[in-house]
């Protein structure tokens, strides 16, 4: 059994009368609304997006790189180590 959601938040979009056109036409063809249709494909490509920010492939070079630069001994960060200090805004 789905469990739904009552959708709250809104968005509103500018568009040209054409490109409503071609979305209300590709939402008829998949049987949806114009909102569901816009909503699913937003957020696919949103998916996308991210697991692209947090996956990532690396060549041979490229990945013995990384490996090197992980394994170097750590550096003095003068500034970062007077940043932490100072007292937070929370402290």
């Amino acid at each position: 059994m789905r469990t739904t959601t009552k959708r709250t938040e809104r968005i509103d979009l500018r568009l040209y009368p054409k490109a409503k056109e071609v979305i209300q036409t590709a939402a008829a063809l998949r049987h949806k609304t114009v909102s569901d249709f816009i909503l699913e494909s937003a957020l696919s490509i949103a998916d996308q997006d991210l697991a692209d920010r947090q996956h990532f492939e690396l060549d041979g070079q490229q990945w013995e790189a990384f490996q090197i630069a992980l394994d170097a001994p750590v550096r003095s960060l003068p500034r970062l180590n007077k940043l932490f200090e100072e007292q937070g805004f929370f402290d």
